[in-house]
């Protein structure tokens, strides 16, 4: 296999898109649970602090982290033993997905069930309320089985009801469609296209101000990246279009809050080159410019223009430890004069190491300068560390512990915010077909704005069948 071409599109990749979640905090409850994976486009960090071997999608997003070798790409995948995985992904045998195959493709349905407890669903620094959250996630997912090209389609809808504050109800749907077309056996064009209906969680960084109600959003997004390797050099350059459409909201005195001002489109344009010296160093560099059109107020422009560029070094030292660093410049330029621009270094520092095959330790530094949203006008500067353990107690049961430390320093305003929250988890999986997964999850996000202040717990318990 060749080394930086996508292996194959049977990958489930984290839903990467919700990337431009905001900070850590706000969020926090409702991107735990799909486990998606971090990016530099948020001030937010998403959960686990450090990703699995990301799917073949890292030409759609230039700037994060690329094993720039796969040593499988030169012995074969199929030599890979389940222990040389990563342990939170890991598939032993006796319990890998059957699925339903239909000709050239594969379905594989899923269901999961779960309830937890919040302590505090309001985020309210001075009222917290807690109650029961029930959630079901029906998904299917498709997989051609070509010998050339890949494609691959999956629907998600997830259903959040609350026992006592059915005003925080939601209802999410996603279609997505990622696609694999080879021109030529070093040269393929990648394709990435999702239409979603999601919310913005109360308490979250660009939830309005007193909303007691989700705020709706319908997402389209719609990628494509040409790929090429030219022996140990590979690059990728591509164009991404985003659009949001906002709903409205409701506040406590039963006032509706409008969010039309920051309906809009987001016109992105990304490269990425990368260079392998050796199947245990490469160096790589990776440049997005971005057009923000968003409606505004009549009184008032919400649109930017920006860029992020990013350099940096990847490692892989044996099996055992894996690292990339990185450092770059981001700048946002808002077309209105009083809107403070957003710019300043960045760095990012990613570390796995694996002291045997049962534990993995990951570590994450990280500092940006974005925005809370691509929809949103916050200009932030984000400081963060992350530490996390993947521990195999027996073959079918995974136990996780991770931590969190996070600063956000908000441009032209007067506020800074600090975020500590743990994560701790254990899944167990009965056979090929059903598991089951405790957590408890803790956040607690300081500000010397009062009102942005709060912490909560939540503990809960999912129930998984896959088909």
């Amino acid at each position: 296999m060749r080394a930086g071409l996508p292996i194959s599109l049977k990958v489930k990749r984290g839903a990467a898109e919700l990337q431009r979640a905001p900070a850590a905090a706000a969020a926090l409850a409702a991107v735990l649970p799909i486990l998606c994976a971090p990016s530099i486009a948020g001030a937010e960090v998403v959960w686990p602090p450090i990703p699995p071997q990301p799917a073949p999608w890292s030409a759609l997003q230039v700037l994060e982290p690329v094993p720039f070798v796969q040593r499988w790409e030169m012995s074969g995948v199929e030599d890979i033993a389940p222990e040389d995985t990563p342990v939170k992904t890991r598939i032993q045998p006796g319990y890998e997905v059957r699925g339903i195959r239909a000709g050239a493709w594969m379905f594989q349905p899923s269901l999961t069930a779960g309830a937890s407890y919040s302590s505090n669903v309001f985020a309210s620094p001075t009222d917290p309320r807690g109650d029961m959250i029930f959630r079901v996630e029906p998904s299917l997912r498709l997989d051609s089985l070509w010998e050339r090209h890949s494609l691959s389609v999956q629907a998600d809808v997830e259903s959040q009801s609350y026992l006592r504050n059915p005003s925080l109800d939601q209802l999410n749907a996603s279609l997505r469609a990622r696609g694999r077309f080879d021109i030529w056996h070093d040269t393929a064009i990648l394709a990435n296209f999702r239409v979603a209906r999601l919310h913005e969680n109360v308490g979250s960084i660009s939830s309005p101000a007193g909303a007691i109600e989700p705020t709706p959003y319908d997402f389209a997004t719609g990628d494509l990246t040409f790929w090429r390797r030219f022996n140990r050099f590979s690059f990728s350059a591509g164009a991404r279009i985003d659009s949001y459409n906002y709903g409205s909201t409701r506040a406590q005195n039963g006032t509706v809050i409008n969010q039309d001002s920051r309906d809009g489109q987001v016109y992105v344009a990304h490269s990425r080159a990368e260079y392998v010296f050796s199947p245990y160093l490469g160096v790589f560099a990776a440049v997005e410019g971005n057009r923000r059109e968003l409606r505004g107020t009549p009184a008032q422009s919400y649109s930017s223009d920006g860029y992020r560029a990013l350099g940096g070094v990847n490692l892989e030292l044996s099996r055992l430890v894996k690292a990339e660093i990185a450092m770059g410049y981001a700048d946002q330029t808002f077309d209105a004069v009083n809107i403070a621009r957003a710019a300043g270094p960045a760095y990012r520092f990613l570390l796995t190491w694996s002291p045997t095959r049962l534990l993995d330790v990951k570590f994450r530094a990280e500092s940006m300068v974005t925005q809370a949203v691509d929809t949103d006008i916050q200009g932030i500067r984000a400081q963060s560390m992350q530490l996390g353990f993947d521990y195999e107690l027996r073959r079918n049961v995974i136990v996780s512990v991770a931590a969190l430390y996070e600063r956000d320093h908000f441009f032209n305003q007067l506020r800074s915010d600090t975020v500590f929250a743990t994560l701790e988890e254990v899944r167990y999986m009965l056979n090929r077909a059903w598991s089951v997964s405790l957590r408890h999850q803790y956040i607690k996000r300081n500000s010397n704005i009062p009102t942005a202040a709060y912490d909560r717990h939540e503990v809960g318990i999912n129930v998984t069948a896959r088909f």
